[in-house]
């Protein structure tokens, strides 16, 4: 008589797991963040409330993992072209010993993060609703946020050390300058978000922050 092999329960909660983000994502795009139920996730899903519940509190951390998830992907994609940085430049900015060209390497990669369909959504939809609740905006910057912005800090940090940036200025301040004209004008769709733009900041910033004859 032939054994009957046991179902793979690891496998069946991954493909379950899976297909809970991959929900979580669709609902949030398709209708925002509000109108998203953790009842819509399931129904999406194929999965019943009770199993999302057994591994997320919330729909906010469902659909957090959802984005760190998807961002995830999306990098590593990005990694895995002919041009793909190698591993140590791909775990933070560049350090070729010009900090125009790094800076500009990495903001013109955000330009395009920002702009591409499969994440835009999902990222205006999360930072939108972070402005208006606490919690949600807390997690969005320290699970996601932060750990980007450090690599700006390290980056800048190195730009001192080499006497590129002067050294009275503060890294964490500084970054801002680079990143936030990018989210001003992707946020309130001023004008088009482009790699001429993501070279100008640079240009703009770095200009500032070099030493002073």
């Amino acid at each position: 008589m032939a054994s009957t092999k046991a179902p793979d329960s690891s496998r069946r909660s991954d493909r379950s797991r899976r297909a809970i983000l991959d929900a979580a994502l669709a609902l949030v795009t398709e209708v925002g963040y509000r109108r998203t139920t953790i009842e819509g996730i399931a129904a999406r899903a194929g999965v019943g409330k009770q199993t999302i519940y057994r591994w997320w509190p919330s729909k906010a951390a469902v659909l957090m993992d959802a984005f760190l998830d998807l961002a995830g992907r999306s990098a590593e994609g990005a990694g895995s072209g002919e041009d793909a940085p190698s591993d140590e430049a791909a775990q933070g900015i560049p350090d070729t010993g010009d900090l125009v060209a790094d800076l500009k390497l990495v903001l013109r990669a955000t330009v395009d993060e920002l702009n591409d369909p499969v994440l835009e959504a999902p990222t205006r939809a999360l930072t939108a609703e972070g402005i208006v609740d606490a919690k949600l905006g807390a997690a969005f910057v320290h699970k996601l946020l932060d750990p980007q912005l450090a690599l700006y800090v390290t980056r800048l940090r190195a730009a001192q050390e080499a006497g590129d940036v002067r050294a009275d200025v503060d890294p964490r301040i500084a970054l801002e300058l680079l990143i936030g004209p990018l989210m001003h004008r992707w946020l309130l769709r001023t004008l088009p978000l482009t790699h001429a733009y993501a070279d100008e900041i640079v240009d703009y910033a770095v200009g500032g922050l070099a030493p002073r004859p």
